[in-house]
């Protein structure tokens, strides 16, 4: 369907758009707003889903370092997404798809592939209307498509950046076009506490609010990120100076943990002006019952462990984000603080034997997380000799799994410099090798083992028992894979392999018989666990973590 179709369908149907922007500065929690407001309305009985734009020209997020971008979020459909994504899976308790998830490159490509097929012939390729189009396109399709109540989308990026303009035009463009008590514009912008002024200042908001009215949009709502109260006084004072009605101005505080901040929208009657502004009759309150209990829970921990998170990247850009926070829902359910160590994977394989059991010998528990390349992987490797060895409680994930096998091939089969072929292509004992299906690809992006896959459970298990299902559903990002030709060799020294993907006969889930918890696997539990809903092999690791000391 052309854009005016769709937008005469979606007209009718009502369906309401919530546009979140950011302003002043990066990193203010746009992607954690959206997900709130998601929480405060799905938890009103409406139906939503999300969409995140953005600015950069990569195609997607897959291609770039953690430490640069933060993780790469994959859905069950195999797209490899911005991390942002996870908020709102996490936190929604919803599954997106590659559909929720668009960048500038996408759009682009999309626009120039259709020039060079010759959708355009005869005609000169612009800005507007044919990127624009483009965008609205992707939003329109989305919402038709999925028939939900709301649609949240973030634009990513900040107010006034270059790369970030076409999606505003876009957005103005739809504003004129569907009615206009459809779509909602809200801002998030910092509000900073000058020390040595001794008060809040509104003055970035005001020139945030200035920059978006250039783009030829005024916000319909202002969620201040603030660390303290704003008063009635600074309220009315924005209010004024950016034309937004008082009632739909929000402090969005800095907390201790995100679900105080679904409360703390909801004591301010976030969710009620929102649906009031969009002409709602009927008020439906929200429910936040759950995760007030989990509050409860958080604030009534009596008791620390300690995990050791191996990594490779090291940084401030959340590479192992979903890692972290499947950690803590596994806390929460435990009713346990976690607190995650993180071990430089580069500095443990460049230590003494007794520098590596000194760092090591003070974790409950060692994690090993997925990642690529061979920086860092005799660390891992270490740690996870370690853990095999002191009966320390172990999980991996992905690579994770991989150094297990490379261990154990190494130092209990005897296979000496057994390796990934990943690592090392000539390697005697490639324990660990190339997908056959990956043998032939020359290109990066979106191209590795990538989405959701069946894994079949080995009854009698620690896997079977900790699932409770003989079958389950898990997210992939990989190229490699343990190689079957060892299988047997690994099986009569107390591996067990008790996950298969039966179709390719392919190891998902590796477990040592006689050890209390070495369990790895070959996807990442870590992008389906949520706070309200941990996930199993992250909630009965530490369990076994809390059990043991």
């Amino acid at each position: 369907m052309n854009i005016k179709t769709l937008t005469n369908k979606l007209k009718k149907r009502k369906t309401k758009f919530i546009i979140v922007t950011g302003g002043v500065c990066s990193s203010l929690g746009k992607g954690i707003l959206v997900s709130s407001i998601g929480v405060l309305l799905k938890n009103s009985g409406y139906s939503i889903s999300v969409m995140k734009w953005d600015p950069y020209l990569n195609v997607d997020p897959g291609t770039m370092s953690p430490l640069v971008h933060g993780e790469v979020f994959v859905t069950d459909d195999g797209a490899e997404t911005d991390l942002d994504l996870g908020h709102y899976e996490r936190m929604l308790q919803i599954h997106l798809t590659r559909e929720s998830s668009v960048s500038s490159g996408q759009i682009y490509q999309e626009v120039l592939d259709a020039e060079r097929y010759g959708k355009y012939l005869g005609g000169n390729i612009q800005m507007v209307p044919h990127v624009t189009d483009a965008i609205k396109s992707r939003l329109l399709n989305f919402a038709y498509k999925n028939n939900v109540d709301f649609v949240l989308v973030e634009i990513g990026g900040t107010v006034g950046d270059v790369e970030g303009v076409i999606f505003l035009e876009a957005i103005r463009q739809l504003r004129m076009e569907l009615n206009p008590d459809q779509l909602m514009l809200c801002h998030l912008s910092l509000v900073p506490y000058l020390d040595w002024a001794n008060e809040i200042k509104t003055k970035p908001t005001q020139h945030s609010v200035i920059l978006l009215k250039k783009a030829g949009l005024a916000p319909d709502s202002l969620f201040l990120r603030t660390d303290y109260k704003t008063t009635l006084k600074t309220k009315e004072k924005l209010s004024v100076m950016c034309g937004v009605n008082r009632d739909l101005i929000f402090d969005a505080l800095t907390v201790d943990m995100i679900p105080k901040i679904f409360v703390n929208l909801k004591e301010q009657k976030v969710n009620e002006r929102i649906q009031k502004w969009f002409g709602i009759k009927n008020i439906k309150k929200t429910d936040l019952i759950k995760w007030k209990k989990l509050i409860r829970i958080i604030q009534n921990k009596k008791r620390t462990v300690k995990i050791g998170l191996i990594a490779k990247y090291v940084g401030s850009n959340d590479p192992y984000l979903s890692v972290i926070k499947a950690l803590e829902a596994a806390g929460h359910a435990n009713k346990v603080e976690v607190a995650v160590e993180v071990v430089e994977a580069e500095k443990l394989e460049k230590s003494s034997k007794k520098e590596v059991e000194k760092t090591l010998s003070k974790m409950d528990g060692i994690l090993v997380p997925g990642g690529f390349g061979k920086r860092g992987v005799e660390g891992k490797i270490l740690a996870a000799k370690f853990a095999r060895e002191n009966d320390i409680p172990y999980l991996g994930l992905c690579l994770g799994m991989q150094v297990m096998l490379i261990e154990f091939a190494r130092h209990v089969l005897n296979l000496k410099g057994a390796s990934s072929t990943e690592f090392d292509k000539g390697t005697k004992y490639p324990v660990i090798s190339l997908l056959e299906e990956q043998r032939k690809i020359n290109k990066k992006g979106g191209t590795m083992r990538l989405g959701v896959y069946p894994c079949s459970l080995l009854p009698g298990t620690k896997a079977r028992k900790i699932y409770k299902k003989d079958k389950v559903l898990e997210r992939h990002r990989h190229r490699y894979e343990f190689n079957n030709k060892y299988k047997e060799l690994f099986e009569e020294s107390g591996v067990i392999f008790s996950g298969i993907y039966k179709k390719e006969n392919l190891v998902e889930i590796a477990e040592l018989e006689k050890h209390p918890f070495m369990i790895a696997c070959q996807f990442h539990p870590e992008f389906l666990s949520t706070p309200l809903k941990p996930h199993p092999l992250f909630k009965e690791f530490i369990k076994i973590v809390l059990e043991k000391n």
